[in-house]
């Protein structure tokens, strides 16, 4: 599994114009799952992000989790993370999982992050979404289950 983590003010995701989630100050992750990725791939996910130290404490510097500054997380399916443009014009999705595979692992994840505490919103997994944040930072990274 693959999650762009970004850390965020505020964030929303709509689809065909009504929100499906919204928060306030958290992380804004674009979930992305390859095909041999398993529900130990959420797990570690799940408790590596809640723990990240990317928030600044009272000193300025990245110091607090998300855990410790109570914050909210807005989770959306992302499938073009496993595009791979390597070669030609066009990104080839061969290494995304299936959408069956992938909601069923997309929703262990956001399960999984529930069951510590934290409220998480979603999009609509498939769905034409627009996403909108503002990125507090700003703070991106890339967080993978495997090397």
């Amino acid at each position: 599994m693959r999650v762009v983590v970004q850390r965020s003010k505020n964030a929303k995701v709509t689809v065909n114009g009504e929100i499906t989630g919204q928060i306030s100050k958290g992380l804004v992750l674009l979930v992305g799952v390859t095909h041999n990725d398993k529900d130990e791939d959420a797990a570690f996910l799940a408790e590596k992000i809640v723990n990240l130290r990317i928030f600044e404490d009272d000193a300025g510097k990245m110091n607090l989790s998300l855990l410790e500054v109570g914050g909210e997380i807005l989770s959306v399916s992302q499938f073009t993370l496993y595009g791979d443009c390597r070669k030609g014009r066009r990104p080839n999705f061969m290494d995304a999982a299936r959408p069956e595979q992938a909601n069923q692992l997309y929703e262990v994840f956001n399960s999984l992050l529930r069951e510590k505490g934290i409220k998480v919103e979603t999009g609509i997994f498939g769905a034409m979404m627009d996403v909108e944040l503002i990125n507090d930072g700003p703070v991106t990274l890339i967080v993978e289950s495997k090397v």
